[in-house]
């Protein structure tokens, strides 16, 4: 797996290079992985918008930015996404906010269709889910840990939902995108308060 992570970074974006990225696809009426298509498309622009907005709007609570700021050791956070998928917009951005407060992690972004193998890896009940992020130790390029696709909270509802219905209806993944502006990253904070305590 060690040559597989190391080949991904090769490949691998800034969080900001992953959003210029997007524009520049959108201009050419593009998304990014390997199938393109309308829905693709429109899920981009719209997950654009929010990744912008909670870009701007994610405020971390004191006991967050504490947590983040007493990792002493060097870490990369490799990311698995795709411009159309509304879990990874939702999230990516609240990820980014822990990675800025703290100079010993590297966020870096990677396709997850253009990485295959790596995505293998870390599949979520054999399913190639995403966003998934992956903590790797920079002194030992041990994968120490990983988190995704959604927080626990999302996961339980959308759980719940398949148990009831048997599948992710479009309705189901609006409400889902309503949970997330309500919820306003809170979810994802109080999953990593606890995910950071691996790193310290």
């Amino acid at each position: 797996m060690e040559k597989v992570i190391k080949e991904s970074l090769k490949k691998a974006m800034t969080y900001d290079e992953y959003k210029k990225l997007i524009i520049n696809l959108l201009k050419e009426g593009k998304s990014t992985g390997v199938i393109q298509s309308e829905d693709f498309l429109n899920y981009s622009k719209l997950n654009e918008k929010r990744m912008k907005r909670l870009d701007k709007q994610t405020n971390l609570s004191e006991d967050a930015v504490e947590k983040v700021q007493n990792i002493q050791k060097d870490f990369t956070w490799l990311v698995l996404t795709e411009s159309w998928c509304g879990d990874a917009a939702q999230t990516l951005p609240v990820i980014n906010k822990f990675a800025e407060l703290n100079g010993k992690i590297g966020l870096k972004v990677v396709s997850r269709d253009e990485n295959e193998d790596l995505m293998n890896h870390f599949l979520t009940n054999g399913s190639k889910s995403i966003p998934k992020l992956i903590v790797i130790e920079n002194d030992s390029n041990a994968v120490i840990s990983s988190w995704g696709p959604r927080s626990k909270t999302a996961t339980r509802l959308v759980n719940d939902y398949k148990e009831k219905y048997g599948k992710l209806d479009p309705e189901f993944k609006k409400e889902l995108q309503y949970w997330y502006n309500d919820d306003k990253g809170k979810s994802i904070e109080n999953d990593f308060i606890e995910f950071l305590k691996l790193m310290v």
